[in-house]
C-alpha cells in the first residue's frame, strides 16, 4: 500500500466531553513540508479548556474540527521538495503553530502571536499529531537530541517551552526563591527548568493532593503548599516573611494569580502563565507598593524552543518524569477524561 492510498485514523473533539475517530488518508507533503510519523502527542491544558468541554474559542484558538493534539513529537519519514535542513530519518520536534512567516513576530520566531490569516496552529486549524502521521512545515521543526526521549520532545512542544519562556523572561537564577502555583504539567515543568536555572528554594502550591504528592515524589519542590486560606502564611514563614523573588501562576485559577502577586518578594518578578479566567486584586497594594514586575507570557519562540532542547540535552534532564500517564491512541477517550479531571501529570498518547 503506498502512501497516496493509506490511511490513518484520527482523533477528533466535537466539544461535549468526548473524542471522536475518523479515517484520513495518509498525507503527502507538498513543497517545504515533512511526514512525520507520530511518537508521542500529549494533551495540553488549553486543549481541555477550550477544545474538549466545549468549543470556545475564536480566532487563534478557535478550533476548525481538524486532528487533534498540538503537542507533537516524531520521526521524520518523507520529505517533500524545497526542504533545506531535515531528512528521513530525523527526530523532530514539532513547533506548534505555522505562522505567515512574514510579519515581526514570525520574524523573531514568535508564531504563536502571529495575527495574519494564514496563522494556523497544529491541532486547532490544522490537522495535528493524535493520528500516526503529521504533515509538518519543515520551518516548524527543530531537532530532538539522541538524548531525549519522544516523550521529552513532546512535552517541550508546548508545556515545557511555556514555563522556559517565562522563566527566562524573569531570568530566574541562583539568586532566587521560586514560588509555583499550580502544580499541574506546566508547574512541574516550571519546577524541573526553575531547578536548572538554579533557584534555590523552589515551593509549589496546588489543591490537589496528587499533585502535590508527584511534585514531591519527583524532587522538583522543596516545599509543597495547600493552595487553602494559610497558604500566604505558609509561604511567608518558608521565606523569613519576605516572599519570593520569582513567582509563576501555572494555574488560570483566580485565587491562585492572586498567591502568586502576594508571595512575591518586594521588587520581585510574577508572570502569569495559565490561561483562562480571570484576576482581581489591590493593585496598589499587592502590584504597585510592591514595585511588582508582572509579565504575561505565551507559549515560547521558535529560537527558544531549540535553546530548550538544547539544554535539556545539556542538563540531562528528562520532562517525560512529569508524565505520569501514557496511553495508545485507541484509548484516547481514557487519556482526555484522565487529563481533564486535573489530579495527574501529563497525559501523554504514545505511538510506540
Amino acid at each position: 500500500m503506498t502512501a497516496s492510498t493509506a490511511t490513518m485514523t484520527g482523533v477528533i473533539l466535537p466539544g461535549n466531553s468526548t473524542v471522536e475517530f475518523r479515517e484520513y488518508p495518509v498525507p503527502e507533503p507538498g513543497h517545504g513540508q515533512v511526514l512525520v510519523a507520530m511518537k508521542a502527542s500529549s494533551i495540553c491544558g488549553s486543549d481541555i479548556r477550550a477544545i474538549y468541554r466545549e468549543h470556545l474559542g475564536k480566532g487563534p484558538e478557535g478550533y476548525q474540527g481538524v486532528i487533534a493534539g498540538h503537542e507533537p513529537c516524531g520521526q521524520i519519514i518523507k520529505v517533500g521538495p524545497g526542504c533545506k535542513q531535515f531528512k528521513a530519518g530525523d527526530r523532530v520536534v514539532i513547533y506548534h503553530i505555522s505562522g505567515c512567516g512574514v510579519c515581526d513576530e514570525c520574524k523573531h520566531g514568535y508564531m504563536i502571536s502571529c495575527r495574519s490569516e494564514h496563522r494556523a496552529a497544529y491541532g486547532w486549524q490544522r490537522d495535528g499529531g493524535h493520528a500516526a502521521f503529521l504533515l509538518a512545515e519543515e520551518n516548524t521543526c527543530v531537532k530532538l537530541p539522541d538524548s531525549l526521549t519522544y516523550v521529552d520532545g513532546a512535552l517541550c512542544a508546548c508545556g515545557f517551552g511555556t514555563a522556559y519562556e517565562a522563566l527566562r523572561r524573569m531570568q530566574v537564577s541562583g539568586q532566587d526563591n521560586l514560588l509555583i502555583t499550580g502544580l499541574g504539567p506546566v508547574g512541574l515543568a516550571a519546577a524541573m527548568l526553575g531547578r536548572a536555572l538554579g533557584a534555590v528554594k523552589i515551593i509549589g502550591t496546588d489543591l490537589s493532593e496528587g499533585r502535590m504528592a508527584l511534585a514531591s515524589k519527583l524532587g522538583l519542590v522543596d516545599h509543597c503548599v495547600k493552595a487553602d486560606d494559610g497558604a500566604l502564611d505558609a509561604i511567608m514563614r518558608l521565606t523569613n516573611g519576605r516572599g519570593c523573588e520569582a513567582s509563576i501562576d501555572c494555574s488560570g485559577a483566580a485565587p491562585a494569580r492572586l498567591l502568586a502577586l502576594q508571595g512575591t518578594r518586594d521588587w520581585g518578578r510574577c508572570a502569569y502563565v495559565g490561561e483562562g479566567g480571570t484576576v482581581d486584586f489591590e493593585v496598589s497594594k499587592y502590584l504597585i507598593h510592591k514595585q511588582i514586575t508582572l509579565f504575561g507570557s505565551w507559549v515560547t519562540s521558535l529560537k527558544h524552543l531549540e535553546e530548550l532542547v538544547e539544554r535539556l540535552d545539556r542538563w540531562g534532564l528528562h520532562p517525560d518524569a512529569t508524565s505520569d500517564v501514557r496511553l495508545p491512541l485507541e484509548k484516547a477517550a481514557d487519556a482526555y477524561q484522565l487529563a481533564a479531571g486535573g489530579q495527574t501529570g501529563k497525559v501523554c498518547i504514545v505511538f510506540e
